[in-house]
């Protein structure tokens, strides 16, 4: 029944914002179904964020530990943070790593996009691969805590097959970086 892309878009017919906050807007949406009846969507605006993976020259990386509200529990990350609205997601990438970690990267390499919660968020990651890593002082938010561990790449995989790392955006950047 349903053969092309055009025949599976849905058209919004109202639009209502139920929340507004620093991170995220929250809507409420009046949606035609492809079928022709009617459904709501609520679903979540996010201005995007950068992800990078730090590699040193012997093909470590580093990762970060960080405790997540949402779930309660400390996660395996790689370096990440919300693109500023006047920023590009190359320079959220840089400014983050050196926020976090203290490292900057003198190369940098776009590994592509992707999208976390397709289901309730319109909100893009982009992924970079960093090296030529040099070592400063971190800069920390003051509401940021975090533990960083350098560790060789393929002890990185296996703790995704192992379970230890769930976070999407790590073990994509991983599979992407595919040393």
């Amino acid at each position: 029944k349903y053969e092309t892309d055009a025949q599976l878009t849905e058209q919004q017919l109202t639009s209502e914002i139920k929340f507004t906050g620093n991170l995220l807007t929250l809507y409420r949406d009046e949606v035609r179904l492809p079928s022709g009846s009617t459904s709501v969507r609520e679903w979540v605006t996010h201005q995007g964020a950068a992800a990078m993976l730090p590699i040193f020259e012997n093909e470590d990386i580093l990762l970060l530990r960080q405790f997540r509200y949402p779930l309660n529990q400390v996660f395996w990350e790689v370096p990440a943070g919300k693109i500023d609205s006047d920023e590009h997601a190359e320079a959220t990438a840089n400014r983050e790593l050196m926020e976090e970690t203290g490292l900057r990267g003198n190369n940098i390499q776009a590994l592509g996009t992707m999208h976390p919660s397709i289901g309730y968020t319109n909100e893009v990651i982009y992924l970079y691969a960093l090296w030529g890593l040099e070592q400063f002082e971190s800069r920390t938010d003051h509401e940021e805590f975090l533990i960083s561990r350098r560790l060789p790449f393929k002890d990185a995989v296996e703790m995704v097959h192992r379970g230890e790392i769930t976070d999407s955006k790590t073990a994509l950047l991983l599979l992407k970086a595919g040393h």
